[in-house]
């Protein structure tokens, strides 16, 4: 069989145990432009199949394998919405009309004619096009009806980290989060709360920084009264506060030696005791672990537990910094300025062009943090002090960019400027920037933009 490296690389896979059909197809495929696979063992297809893969599957039905349509229920439960379009040289009627009745797309019969497979297949393409759009679109609307905090932003590092925190909202693996300071661990703690079926019981946040060393034991196990001095009632711990919700562990590398240990022992054993007491209290509860440093260099050096840190990266979220993610700026300041503007009722005045590019060019070393401090003081203060001396480094705009990147940056900075101007209205953009409605429409799709995140609440 020949091995499919990347199942995102084919808009078409091609299942036929005679070799000639499969290289037939690919060359009328591939003078069209569409990137096809033949293979001939239809037997492990059916595992390569995600449901995000934007591609069908064309199958024969007699195979000595594994027939056409025992392919299709495979399929179908992997994803049972992917066309699976088949093909026979039988031209059995009864047989046909089974298989559509199984959920194949359509039914062809051998010899075929081009132009009508053409055809099939570039519908069935199109349809498996607005499945996944439809699909993505349901999501975002989910996301953004849901309560609770949201994950603005469309930059590649953000849509990475909101598709494996998609993957991972509902398992009950501990999580270990890594960004800079400022850059959102406590949201995207709060997020993967929020929005996973332990929502409804308690989000538990603990900075292990903040806390004296003699007292974080306490404060994470609990205490039963008089179990050290000062202590003269019971005092229930974050492990079990949180327990069927959610315990945040924020700055985990400030975490003493001596309780990390302990720790270790309560992360494995899904069990807590309180200081002074031997009743082990059951745990049904999940981590997320965070850090602002490199763990494995403190490994290195002494200062953390090597056994720990494999307990707690089964899976790791990086969370991008703000200055790799330059075109979520605008959009994350106007959401800051609308919560200001509530809060403090006051106007919100819209950026200029220029303000927008000073914006778009700072470091940001404070990350989403400062830039949220700059929105509240912007609608607080005004522009001219909120600006003065604190975006210091604009003159170095973009030196890292090439030409053709500094003007698709600020294509798509005016866009959204519009867009938000406008409150998403595509008609009133579209006499602003005097473009075409389908001029229009196709940057917002080069740019990934959204008009609904631009709609005013």
């Amino acid at each position: 069989m020949t091995q499919i490296q990347d199942i995102n690389d084919y808009q078409i896979i091609i299942v036929d145990d005679e070799p000639h059909i499969g290289t037939v197809l690919q060359q009328l495929f591939k003078l069209e432009n569409i990137s096809a696979l033949a293979i001939t063992d239809p037997q492990t297809i059916a595992r390569y199949i995600t449901p995000n893969w934007a591609g069908i599957v064309i199958s024969d039905v007699n195979m000595p394998q594994l027939d056409g349509l025992s392919l299709l229920q495979q399929l179908k439960q992997q994803d049972d919405d992917l066309p699976v379009v088949l093909l026979t040289g039988f031209g059995d009627i009864a047989m046909a009309v089974d298989a559509l009745k199984k959920g194949a797309y359509d039914f062809i019969e051998k010899p075929f004619n081009n132009e009508h497979i053409l055809d099939v297949t570039k519908r069935a393409l199109d349809k498996r096009s607005l499945t996944l759009e439809n699909r993505k679109l349901k999501r975002e609307l989910e996301s953004h009806i849901a309560p609770g905090p949201r994950i603005l932003g469309s930059s590649p590092g953000v849509m990475k980290m909101r598709h494996l925190i998609d993957q991972v909202l509902d398992t009950p693996a501990d999580i270990m989060l890594e960004g800079e300071t400022g850059a959102g661990k406590e949201l995207v703690a709060r997020y993967l709360h929020d929005h996973s079926y332990r929502n409804k019981a308690n989000f538990v946040a603990i900075n292990c920084g903040a806390i004296p060393e003699n007292l974080i034991e306490s404060e994470l196990f609990g205490a039963e009264s008089g179990a050290f001095t000062g202590i003269d009632k019971r005092r229930i711990g974050k492990f079990e506060y949180a327990n069927g919700g959610t315990l945040f562990l924020d700055e985990i590398e400030s975490t003493p030696m001596s309780l990390q240990v302990k720790l270790l022992r309560v992360l494995e054993d899904r069990k807590v005791e309180r200081l002074g007491s031997n009743t082990p209290i059951n745990l049904d509860i999940r981590v997320i672990a965070a850090t602002k440093l490199n763990l494995q260099q403190l490994c290195e050096q002494g200062q953390f537990r090597q056994d720990l840190l494999y307990r707690l990266n089964l899976v790791t979220i990086v969370i991008p910094p703000l200055r790799e993610r330059l075109e979520d700026i605008p959009l994350l300041f106007l959401h800051f300025a609308r919560i200001a503007s509530a809060r403090y009722h006051k106007a919100l005045i819209a950026l200029t062009p220029q303000q927008t590019m000073v914006l778009s060019s700072h470091d940001w070393p404070g990350n989403v943090r400062e830039l949220r401090n700059l929105a509240e003081r912007y609608v607080l203060l005004g522009a001219e002090a909120a600006f003065a001396g604190n975006l210091d480094n604009h003159t170095t705009m973009h030196t890292s960019m090439s030409l053709q990147q500094r003007v698709e940056f600020f294509e798509r900075l005016l866009i959204e400027e519009a867009l938000s101007h406008n409150k998403g209205s595509i008609k009133l953009t579209m006499e602003q920037l005097e473009l075409p409605r389908k001029t229009l429409y196709d940057k917002m799709r080069k740019f990934d933009l959204d008009r609904k995140q631009f709609i005013e609440s």
